[in-house]
C-alpha cells in the first residue's frame, strides 16, 4: 500500500478552482464585479508568481462566504460544479485516481484552496481524504476565517504529516509516496515524497522536473 497525494487546481482539474469560484461570485451578482475581479485576479497572479501572502488572500477570499446562509452558499456550489468544475475535468485525471484508488493506496487531495470550495471536488474524484484550509463556523454560518496552519506552501508538508500522525503513520513508512501537482508553490512537499509527479506544471516546476527526472503528465488534454 502506497501513499497518493493529489493537488486539485490546475492538476486534477484544468483550472484553479478558487480563482474560479471568484469569477463565478461575480457572474452571479454575488459580489461587486470589476472590483473583485481586479483582486481576485491580481492575487492569482501573486500566487503563480510564487509571492502570495497567503493570510492577506484568505480575508478577501473567505470573506464571502461569512456574509451568506449555507443552504444559499451549497446551492451555488451545485451551480458551480455543473457549469465550472466538472467540464474541467478529463478522462486521463479522473483514470489516474481511479488506478492509485484500485490499487489500495491511501489517498489524499492536499490543496491551498478552501475546504468549503473543494470537498466536492474531492467527493467527484472518490478520494476519500481531504487536506484544504479549515474554515471556521460559528451557529452553523462561516466566520470568513481560517483554522490551523494554511495547507500552502511548507504548510502542506505540516498539514500531511499533522494528517498521518493521526493514524500513527509518516510519509516514510509507504513504500512509495507520490505526490501530483502543477505548481512551483508544491515544491516543498514534491521534495519530500518518493515519486513527484509534474502535472502541466507551470515554467519553474517544469525546470525543476526536467533537472531531476521527475515524470511529467499531461491530464488536460481532451
Amino acid at each position: 500500500m502506497n501513499l497518493a497525494l493529489f493537488d486539485i487546481d490546475n492538476t486534477l482539474i484544468s483550472i484553479d478552482s478558487d480563482h474560479s469560484w471568484g469569477h463565478f461570485l461575480v457572474s452571479e451578482g454575488v459580489v461587486d464585479g470589476p472590483d473583485y475581479d481586479r483582486r481576485n485576479d491580481y492575487f492569482y497572479s501573486q500566487y503563480k508568481a510564487g509571492t502570495l501572502d497567503i493570510l492577506e488572500y484568505l480575508e478577501f477570499s473567505l470573506r464571502p462566504l461569512a456574509q451568506h446562509p449555507r443552504a444559499q452558499l451549497d446551492a451555488w456550489h451545485d451551480k458551480f460544479m455543473e457549469t465550472v468544475i466538472r467540464p474541467a475535468i478529463t478522462p486521463a485525471a479522473r483514470a489516474l485516481v481511479q488506478q492509485h484508488l484500485d490499487a489500495g493506496d491511501v489517498c489524499c487531495c492536499v490543496t491551498a484552496t478552501n475546504a468549503f470550495v473543494t470537498a466536492p471536488i474531492a467527493r467527484e474524484f472518490g478520494v476519500p481524504h481531504l487536506i484544504a484550509i479549515d474554515l471556521e463556523e460559528h451557529e452553523g454560518r462561516y466566520t470568513g476565517k481560517p483554522l490551523g496552519i494554511p495547507s500552502f506552501q511548507e504548510g502542506k508538508i505540516v498539514r500531511v504529516e499533522g494528517w498521518l500522525q493521526t493514524m500513527d503513520r509518516r510519509i516514510s513508512d509507504y513504500p512509495k509516496s507520490y505526490f501530483y501537482s502543477d505548481s512551483r508553490n508544491d515544491l516543498p512537499l514534491l521534495l519530500r515524497v518518493t515519486d513527484p509527479v509534474a502535472v502541466n506544471p507551470d515554467p519553474v516546476l517544469k525546470a525543476t522536473a526536467e533537472q531531476n527526472g521527475w515524470p511529467i503528465l499531461d491530464l488536460h488534454a481532451k
